[in-house]
């Protein structure tokens, strides 16, 4: 009797993670630590004047310096954290589930509503970013909804073109052309057969609209139309410190890296995700 032999079990593969992806993981860990932690463990009242000199030196009361009024630079760039990170995500989420959701409709439904929501979306996004957000803040105020209400909405027709870029690709694969013919409605192929499918490349996405909603926040306040007093975001801080460069450069110069480290870190990060353009629709 001649017996089967059963093959070796194939080997698992590891998940390699890119020391660049590790490192923009670390610097973005970090961030959103002192965004949640920053409130608590500042050094000192975020407006409270620590400092009779303004734009004084480094010392070790007054690690990054005091700004303009002399106050804390450290401590307003741990609770600034707050605003810029929170502010932008919440906006980012926001057009994502927006415009991710309406970009999986469209490509899944096709015909008149793929239409329709398509040339809506291609008359939003011809309209200037910036000035949008200045007209819609001029009018309403520059409150922290407002603000996340409006890059939500600056954010949603590039997400509604990515998401349904991706869609239409997985809505022509063969599982789901059987899903559709057994009679699966709308909100099922969009949940258990596309979404699976996408999921890398629109993560990509996220954080590559998260880094504009950063820099769309913070041009916004060193506008002077963000965050307004007494709070502040990074952008805020660069703004109210800025004729001080040549006194009092920390005060100017920290907000602006830490601006910096965050996007460089997302970028970093995104950017070695892996199997992120994967939406090969494996099932």
């Amino acid at each position: 009797m001649i017996t089967a032999i059963e093959a070796p079990p194939a080997p698992r593969r590891r998940l390699r993670v890119p020391l660049a992806g590790i490192i923009g993981a670390a610097i973005v860990g970090i961030w959103v630590l002192m965004a949640i932690i920053g409130p608590y463990i500042a050094p000192h009242d975020v407006g409270a004047l620590v400092d009779d000199d303004v734009f004084g030196q480094a010392s070790w009361a007054l690690p990054l310096g005091s700004d303009y009024l002399g106050r804390d630079v450290l401590s307003r760039i741990l609770v600034g954290a707050r605003y810029s990170i929170g502010v932008a995500a919440a906006a980012t989420f926001l057009a994502i589930l927006m415009g991710g959701t309406l970009g999986m409709l469209a490509a899944v439904s096709r015909g008149s509503i793929d239409m329709a929501l398509s040339r809506f979306f291609d008359a939003l996004i011809s309209i200037p970013s910036k000035m949008s957000a200045l007209v819609v803040i001029a009018a309403l105020g520059s409150s922290i909804p407002v603000l996340i209400g409006t890059v939500a909405v600056i954010c949603t027709p590039g997400a509604f073109r990515i998401w349904r870029a991706l869609a239409v690709n997985v809505a022509a694969l063969d599982f789901v052309k059987v899903a559709r013919a057994r009679g699966e409605g709308t909100g099922y192929l969009i949940r258990e057969e596309i979404l699976p499918n996408i999921a890398g490349p629109v993560l990509t996405d996220f954080g590559l609209r998260f880094v504009f909603a950063v820099l769309l926040l913070s041009s916004l306040s060193f506008l002077g139309l963000g965050v307004q007093p007494p709070n502040a975001d990074w952008g805020s801080l660069v703004r109210e410190n800025i004729n001080g460069l040549a006194d009092g450069a920390l005060a100017v110069v920290m907000p602006a890296i830490a601006i910096a480290t965050l996007t460089i870190g997302v970028n970093l990060l995104i950017d070695n995700l892996p199997g992120r353009w994967s939406s090969s629709g494996e099932h």
